[in-house]
C-alpha cells in the first residue's frame, strides 16, 4: 500500500521499473546452492535432508548484480534460467510473467553505462523464499528516454529445482528533490496495457488478501493509524515517499502526508504463493486524491503477506508507475 504516487508523477519512465530485472548465471547460482546446502548432515534422515538453509544476503546480492550485468550485455538466454516459473513483474506492456518478462528484458532498446546497488536488506519469507530490497543508482537510457538515476528496488527469490530464482521484481523511482512538481493529467487517465499470459493461476488466497489490501487503503484515506497497525506485521517494510521505512515510520508517513483522499480502490488483484505462509498480491490502484498539489495517478501495487499468529499480515508493500 505504497503512498508515493504524487512523487512518482515526475518519473513516468516505466522502463526503470522493468528493464532492470534481476537474474543470475549458472556459476553464481551454483555457488548459492552450494552455500545453502553447506553444513547439511550426511547422516541425517530424508526428512531432515529435505530442509535446506535459507540463502545469505550476500548470495542474493550477487545474483542481483549478475542480473544487471545480463541486462547491460543484452544476454537473452540469461533470463530463461534466472526467472522462476511463476515470476511476476511490472513492465512497459503491463504485468509480466516469465515468458513476457524474458522477451521484454532481453529485447529492450537500452544502453546501459553503469548500475550500482547499495543499502541492501533481506527479509526471509519462510525456508524457500526471501525478499531483497535495495537502492539502485544507474546511468542508462531506454527507448531514447533517460532512466531515473536513483530508485528503490525489490526482488523476491524462491528455491526452485535446487536453485534460487527470481519470482518478483519492481522499482520505485526516487524523485529528484530539485525537480519541479509534476503537473497535468495523471497517468490514471491512460489505460494500462494488458498481458493476458501474465495472469497467474487462480490462488485461493487472492480474495482474502485483496480484502485486507482494500481496508489498508481505506485506512490511509481516513488517516487511521490503528487500522494500519493491525494490518502490518511486526517486521513490516515499505517503500514510501520517505524511502524505505519500517512499520512505525511508514504509518507515520501515511497518516501525516497531507494528502486529500476522496476515494480509493484496487483493480485486477491476483496472487502467487511462496509456500503455505507467504503470498504476493499484485493489483492496480484506483485513486481519487491529491498529494502535494498534484493528482494521484494509478500505479501497480505489490504487497507481500505472511501468516502471523495464524492471521495474514503485510510484510512488505510498494508501488510502481504505470506507463
Amino acid at each position: 500500500m505504497n503512498r508515493t504516487k504524487y512523487l512518482i508523477v515526475v518519473a513516468l519512465v516505466a522502463f526503470a521499473a522493468t528493464a532492470c530485472q534481476p537474474g543470475t548465471n549458472t556459476t553464481v547460482n551454483n555457488a548459492v546452492a552450494a552455500n545453502t546446502n553447506a553444513g547439511s548432515n550426511s547422516n541425517s534422515n530424508s526428512n531432515a535432508a529435505s530442509t535446506a538453509a535459507a540463502p545469505t544476503k550476500e548470495a542474493l546480492v550477487a545474483l542481483e548484480r549478475s542480473a544487471y550485468d545480463a541486462w547491460k550485455n543484452k544476454d537473452a538466454k540469461f533470463w530463461d534460467t534466472f526467472l522462476a516459473a511463476n515470476f511476476v513483474g511490472f513492465g512497459t506492456t503491463g504485468k509480466l510473467d516469465k515468458a513476457s518478462a524474458s522477451k521484454e528484458y532481453a529485447g529492450a532498446d537500452c544502453e546501459v553505462k553503469s548500475s550500482t546497488i547499495s543499502d541492501e536488506q533481506m527479509t526471509p519469507l519462510g525456508p524457500d523464499a526471501a525478499l531483497l530490497t535495495y537502492k539502485l543508482a544507474q546511468d542508462a537510457t531506454c527507448g531514447g528516454q533517460k532512466l531515473p538515476a536513483n530508485a528503490w528496488a525489490a526482488g523476491v527469490y524462491v528455491r526452485e529445482g535446487g536453485q534460487w530464482k527470481g519470482a518478483f521484481h519492481a522499482e520505485m523511482p526516487i524523485r529528484d528533490p530539485k525537480a519541479a512538481p509534476a503537473t497535468g493529467t495523471a497517468p490514471a487517465a491512460k489505460p494500462a496495457a494488458t498481458n493476458a499470459s501474465a495472469s497467474p493461476a487462480a490462488n485461493p488466497n487472492t480474495d482474502a488478501l485483496a480484502a485486507l489490501e482494500r481496508k489498508a487503503w481505506d485506512a490511509w484515506k481516513n488517516k487511521d493509524a490503528k487500522a494500519l497497525e493491525d494490518w502490518a506485521g511486526a517486521g513490516f517494510v515499505a517503500f514510501t515517499s520517505n524511502g524505505r521505512q519500517d512499520k512505525a515510520g511508514a504509518i507515520k508517513t501515511w497518516t501525516t502526508d497531507g494528502c486529500q483522499v476522496r476515494s480509493t480502490g484496487i483493480n485486477d488483484p491476483a496472487s502467487v504463493s511462496f509456500g503455505p505462509d507467504f503470498s504476493l498480491l499484485t493489483f492496480r490502484s484506483a485513486i481519487d486524491a491529491t498529494c502535494g498539489g498534484s493528482p494521484v495517478p494509478s500505479e501497480y501495487g505489490a504487497t507481500i503477506y505472511g501468516k502471523e499468529a495464524g492471521a495474514w499480515k503485510a510484510v512488505f508493500t510498494m508501488g510502481s508507475p504505470i506507463m
